[in-house]
């Protein structure tokens, strides 16, 4: 038996064969580690070996015997954080923290020296973080501070720290899949080969023959019940398409067959034993090419309903008359843009762990946006009550919409139930992220806009394409909000639009953060710069002339009336900020050269707080005996900082520290129901529940105080850890004592609904450099403008913004998935890259001074909306820079190339 120092301490074990040094620390309970790629891209697996930092997952096992292992477990001493640990928790170095443990052994190894600082796009190459957008990083190790102390009634508007933030730089945060079970089994799934094909044949007899192989499962042995993964409150928007495993596979990469193993070595060589013959039918990528006649059907109308053929939702609708208004028209601009397909690249893969609890009920640890929802599927799949099913996450590793589909829970689960109740795991790769989850949808969307000479739009006419791929999840919700805020955006009195969802056989597209009107976004805002070039008007200025404003009808195509209104309106400050700072400058020149081009561009967008369907939430709170509080909700934390924002929001109302609110959320069993955490709810939904829910502790605390001490209640008022009734003060922990007596509980629940729905804005823009022979973009000024309402933690919205922009860039100019005929062929972060540090610029970050009447404590969302202006802000730079308009994403250099040779 091998001998291995890990953290100053010996353990006494034998890796196996080919093990990595990433999966034997996590066998040994060393959880820190994270997987995230298992490939050497994202840096999240990094430890040291005698002080020196490796990617843990390229490591064998076997190497480690003899050297000094150190994680992130043993990063602190003596019970004292390192110093690039306190780093980080002062700058919050972190969102969803997954990568955090990576990040600081990297920057922390005394191989990070001086000249490695000074070149952090070469330093930071290997460590990748999807939230951050890396400036808290920076921070970090330039010693800034972001934090600010947590004084009792000064919680509203400081910027507080994640309530998890030691657990998260120490390694004791626990992710979906930082747990021992005892007598776990492994579950791993036969991906389609094939975009379109019917099983004739599966032998499972060689992969039963597998030593470690405990069952095979087909679609002859699950229940035959059809689904939709979308996670949604009104589960009608969906159309019930999927089966749990399904004899057609649709998409390379679907999920055909489950084998289940005593280890996950076995349960993968079971997989590749199968044998499995398959009848290959004809495949559809593009949905144009779906659309017309004699193109193979995906579905089978008995079970899926469609429009027609592949055609599964359409939308459309006409206010004025459009015709008359392009009659009107003094000039008109047509084009058709397109938008690309991107991943989420949560660096916490997808993967859940279901078991039979000592209380006879089914437990699903998983890593989900949406727990309850993913219950209620749950229970209909399996065919029993809900309240026998308990979901729960723990720590969630990133979400971005990904999450909010129910795609790992239900296998485990049925495993689990078949074979008595065992513990089992399936935890997702990062290949399977690429071909077998969800995408952002690829659209297709012509925009016709006509406009008097002076820029008062006449008549708007939008037509959608939108490749749902193989399945329908989200697809008409999407596609809603791609025909809504969008076009609600601007003032027009004639307004068109048509859009149509159609199934094809590519991977399946679903919640993204923007959500479908990220996709429309980037057409209109492009279609309004090519509309003010013709007119020869500033960008800006045709912008101001007709984004919609306090008394205008929210409106896109529909007559319909709308429960969106203005809570207030900041899109003004937020355009006159962006071109105030795009004028200053920021000091950075392009390079020299004749064969460098310069531009800038500009982009707004409209965000209607939370879908249009129902969405809801509900909060807990009760006085503990030592005077403080527990706070129960039901929405996930995934680095969205909604944890952070309830607690702060509870301890404004209770006149406390945001410290004194212990927190607990997204538990079926432990928390109130939640809708889900997507759409920029948590603030203006769920924290409507916490505040309703605060409020109601307050009134419950001053009435039993009012009446013990025989006091008027317009006499008593709470004061930090007291309540004071005329001259008396008494502490919490005493008044509680006291309710105890007489069986007064202090615990009160509150409920809110989405209904009605503010309006937030975003502003972005772009200063770059284009190489007009190469190709090469650089970022030279990033300046975003939000109007976020009052923002409830500034630090926490400015990490929202930084990573939902720097997603913007990646979208825009880094991030693209290839595919052949179905197959991805690059489903690798290294040849699939998200941005790393090196391309991600600086963003100036800045809020419009607004006050919400609509949302929680004047807040409004922050989360989503900051990603769609950067995309068409970066394509107008461009056609400034070039003069050409570049109307597909991504604008890698070899997609500009050839259009970039005309402009010399």
């Amino acid at each position: 038996m091998s001998s291995y120092e890990v953290n100053g301490r010996l353990y006494s074990a034998e890796p196996k064969p080919g093990q990595c040094l990433r999966t034997f620390l996590r066998d040994l309970e060393v959880f820190g580690v994270k997987k995230g790629c298992d490939a050497g891209d994202c840096g999240a697996c990094t430890v040291w070996l005698d002080g020196k930092p490796y990617h843990s997952c390229l490591v064998p096992a076997f190497r480690g015997e003899g050297k000094k292992i150190t994680t992130i477990e043993g990063l602190a001493g003596d019970g004292e954080l390192h110093p690039i640990q306190q780093a980080f928790h002062d700058a919050q170095a972190f969102q969803c923290g997954y990568c955090a443990a990576g990040m600081m052994m990297t920057t922390a190894s005394a191989a990070f020296d001086e000249a490695h600082k000074a070149d952090l796009p070469h330093a930071l190459k290997g460590n990748i973080c999807r939230c951050t957008g890396y400036r808290s990083i920076v921070d970090a190790l330039h010693g800034r501070k972001n934090i600010e102390d947590d004084v009792a009634g000064e919680a509203l508007g400081a910027s507080l720290p994640n309530p998890f933030t030691d657990a998260i730089l120490t390694g004791k945060a626990r992710y979906t899949m930082d747990v021992a079970i005892e007598g776990l089994l492994h579950l791993k799934v036969l991906r389609s080969p094939h975009a379109h094909a019917r099983i004739s044949k599966i032998d499972k007899s060689k992969a039963l023959a597998v030593p470690g192989v405990v069952t095979v499962y087909t679609w002859e042995d699950v229940p035959r019940r059809l689904y939709s993964t979308a996670l949604h409150e009104d589960h009608l928007v969906d159309p019930d398409d999927t089966y749990l495993l399904d004899n057609v596979a649709r998409f390379v990469g679907q999920r055909l067959v489950a084998v289940v193993g005593e280890s996950e070595a076995a349960a993968e060589a079971g997989v590749r034993a199968l044998a499995v013959e398959y009848e290959i039918l004809p495949a559809v990528f593009d949905p144009v090419a779906a659309m017309e006649p004699g193109a193979p059907i995906l579905h089978d109308k008995n079970e899926v309903a469609t429009d027609n053929g592949n055609v599964f939702c359409t939308l459309q609708g006409e206010i004025g008359d459009v015709t008359r208004g392009f009659k009107e028209a003094d000039v008109i601009h047509e084009k058709t843009y397109s938008t690309s397909r991107v991943q989420h690249v949560h660096l916490e893969t997808h993967g859940s762990i279901a078991w039979k609890g000592d209380d006879g009920r089914w437990h699903v640890r998983t890593s989900s946006q949406g727990p309850f929802a993913a219950r209620t599927k749950l229970a209909y799949l399996m065919g029993i009550p809900a309240a026998q099913i308990h979901v729960f996450t723990e720590r969630v590793g990133g979400g971005f919409g990904g999450k909010q589909e129910m795609v790992s829970e239900d296998l485990p689960l049925f495993a689990s139930m078949k074979l008595g109740g065992r513990p089992v795991k399936w935890e997702w790769t990062r290949e399977e992220e690429f071909i077998g989850a969800t995408t952002r949808h690829q659209m297709t969307t012509k925009v016709k806009i006509g406009a008097r000479k002076d820029g008062t739009l006449l008549a708007l006419d939008v037509q959608v394409v939108s490749n749902t791929g193989a399945y329908g999840n989200h697809a008409s919700e999407t596609l809603a909000a791609a025909m809504a805020s969008p076009i609600s955006a601007y003032r027009c009195p004639n307004k068109k639009g048509v859009g149509r969802v159609v199934y094809t056989n590519m991977i399946p597209g679903g919640g993204f953060r923007g959500y479908g009107a990220s996709q429309t976004t980037f057409a209109m805002e492009c279609a309004m710069d090519e509309l003010a070039k013709t007119l020869g008007m500033d960008p800006f200025e045709i912008r101001r002339k007709n984004v919609v404003r306090p008394g205008d009808n929210v409106e896109s195509i529909w007559k319909e009336p709308s429960d969106a209104s203005f809570g207030s309106h900041g899109i003004d400050q937020c355009l006159e900020i962006v071109e105030r700072e795009l004028k200053k400058g920021n000091g950075v020149r392009k390079p020299d050269g004749d064969d460098w081009l310069e531009g800038v561009g500009a982009a707004l967008a409209m965000l209607e707080c939370g879908p249009p369907t129902e969405h809801r939430s509900g909060a807990e709170m009760r006085l503990l005996p030592d005077g403080t509080y527990h706070l129960a909700c039901g929405s996930s934390e995934m680095g969205n900082g909604i944890s952070t924002a309830h607690k702060q929001m509870a301890a404004a109302v209770l006149g406390v520290r945001a410290g004194d609110v212990a927190l607990i959320n997204a538990d079926t069993d432990r928390t109130p129901y939640d809708t889900g955490t997507f759409a920029s709810t948590g603030t203006v939904v769920a924290g409507k529940a916490v505040l309703a829910t605060a409020e109601a502790m307050q009134a419950d605390i001053l009435d039993f105080a009012s009446r013990h001490t025989k006091t008027p209640l317009d006499q008593c008022r709470l004061d930090n850890d007291a309540v004071i009734c005329g001259n008396n003060r008494m502490m919490l922990s005493a008044l509680h004592a006291e309710g105890a007596r007489v069986d007064h509980r202090f615990t009160v629940g509150r409920r809110a609904y989405l209904s009605p729905r503010t309006i937030a804005f975003n502003v972005q823009g772009v200063r770059l450099a284009v190489h007009r022979v190469t190709g090469e973009v650089r970022i030279l000024h990033s300046v975003h403008a939000a109007d976020i309402g009052r923002p409830i933690n500034p630090m926490q919205c400015r990490g929202q913004l930084d990573g939902a922009v720097a997603m913007g860039y990646g979208w825009a100019l880094v991030e693209h998935m290839v595919h052949d005929q179905g197959h991805m062929v690059n489903p690798q972060l290294r040849n699939c890259r998200v941005p790393a540090f090196a391309d991600t610029p600086p963003t100036d970050i800045f809020f419009a001074d607004t006050v919400d009447s609509i949302g929680p404590l004047g807040a409004k969302s922050q989360g989503e909306c900051g990603i769609n202006p950067v995309a068409p802000a970066v394509s107008n730079a461009l056609a400034n820079a070039t003069g050409v308009r570049f109307a597909d994403l991504p604008f890698t250099p070899d997609r500009l190339f050839a259009d970039l040779a005309k402009t010399k």
